[in-house]
């Protein structure tokens, strides 16, 4: 991840004063609006089984070793099971990965919690109380006495994802609607749309509690004073736009170190917070490849796709052969509009302020965020069109 201080190139300055009068990191145009708006469409009914699960596994699924049907949300079925098997289903596998990402990253106050000593006494209460009259499991906690207690921490990470997620489905889902009755027309509107949604749930709190034996027991509870802006929303942008990980088969995670051209060449950083793997930055062109977790992703959001994208779609010169390479190029676009609406967001002044040493702070603030994303596919999304792809 650069760390350059050097001056904005001139297409990113372009940007920059786009993002002071108004504008996006995505241009305007009506293709691009139609295009994120109907991805965004596929993402919130995709978004909306992805957040129901993570909260099915964290409130169902807690301590329970060898979760068989943790993606059934408790409807298990011989015609379920064969949908299963049959890969005729949502591949929830992929808000895990996302869930591992913010896992691995932390940020925010629920990784600062989950460190605290009040969080182990709750958690080794609960693990009391799901224990009782297991003497396996007891002993196997004596034994390995941080091993239940990670996995509760993990499971406060299913929540979270699940917690952010039933916003942003619900937000996406509202966005195509008014889209639909001519309310969104361009692109700052989607911008403006997504900010509204974003302070409007911003100091939502965020609690986890389980039910064990039909008695609540609390693992984060609201005198964490954790919330939906700084707890959940923050650290997903960080760990799954920007950061997430290197993805296997693209990358070696084995020869760290390469000799070419007698310069040595460092595959991976070493350093966690130089990742740039997120879906900012993530090429779409091996989309659709084994092993590449955002395939998953778009792979369930072409069951869901309106019409109207679908069509588009088939403009191309590859027709459909290429669908899932389109949909990932438009859900990147449409991610830069939500990074968009969080960036203006977390602004010290409001973009729109007339007082210039205000100005002057924004935009100093601005250029930050446009150095981190210079190595992003900013640059790229400022004029492709996914029918040339």
């Amino acid at each position: 991840m650069s760390t350059t201080r050097s001056p904005l190139n001139p297409t990113l300055t372009e940007i920059l004063d786009r993002l002071q009068t108004g504008g996006a990191l995505l241009p305007e145009s009506k293709e691009n609006l139609m295009e994120v708006v109907g991805i965004l469409k596929s993402y919130g009914h995709v978004l909306d089984a992805y957040w129901r699960n993570l909260t099915y596994i964290s409130e169902s699924q807690f301590l329970v070793l060898f979760p068989f049907f943790k993606y059934f949300n408790g409807d298990v079925s011989a015609k379920k099971l064969l949908q299963h098997l049959w890969h005729d289903r949502i591949n929830l596998e992929f808000s895990e990965y996302c869930m591992r990402a913010m896992l691995w990253h932390g940020g925010g106050g629920l990784d600062k919690y989950l460190d605290s000593e009040d969080f182990s006494q709750k958690v080794e209460v609960a693990i009391a109380a799901k224990l009782k009259g297991n003497f396996l499991m007891q002993g196997l906690h004596r034994l390995f006495p941080n091993f239940l207690p990670e996995q509760m921490r993990q499971m406060a990470y299913y929540h979270a994802l699940g917690f952010f997620w039933s916003f942003m489905s619900p937000m996406f889902l509202d966005l195509s609607d008014r889209y639909d009755r001519g309310e969104i027309q361009t692109i700052a509107d989607v911008v403006n749309h997504v900010i509204a949604g974003l302070v409007g749930a911003a100091a939502k709190p965020f609690t986890y509690t389980v039910k064990i034996k039909g008695q609540d027991y609390e693992i984060v509870p609201a005198s964490a004073g954790l919330n939906f802006l700084n707890d959940t929303a923050i650290p997903y942008v960080e760990a799954v736009f920007f950061r997430s990980f290197p993805f296997r088969g693209t990358i070696s995670y084995n020869a760290q170190d390469n000799f070419r051209d007698n310069a040595l060449v460092q595959k991976i950083p070493y350093e966690i917070s130089q990742f740039n793997y997120g879906v900012l930055y993530a090429d779409p062109l091996p989309v659709g490849g084994a092993g590449i977790p955002p395939t998953l992703l778009m792979q369930d959001m072409r069951h869901f796709l309106p019409q109207y994208l679908h069509d588009f779609y088939k403009l191309g010169v590859r027709g459909e052969v290429d669908l899932r390479v389109k949909i990932c190029v438009s859900f990147q676009k449409s991610m830069f509009c939500v990074t968009t609406a969080a960036i203006k967001a977390l602004a010290p002044f409001p973009i729109d302020t007339q007082e210039p040493e205000q100005q002057a702070a924004n935009r100093k603030y601005l250029q930050g965020w446009l150095k981190r994303l210079a190595a992003s596919r900013i640059l790229t999304v400022q004029d492709i069109s996914v029918l040339n792809v």
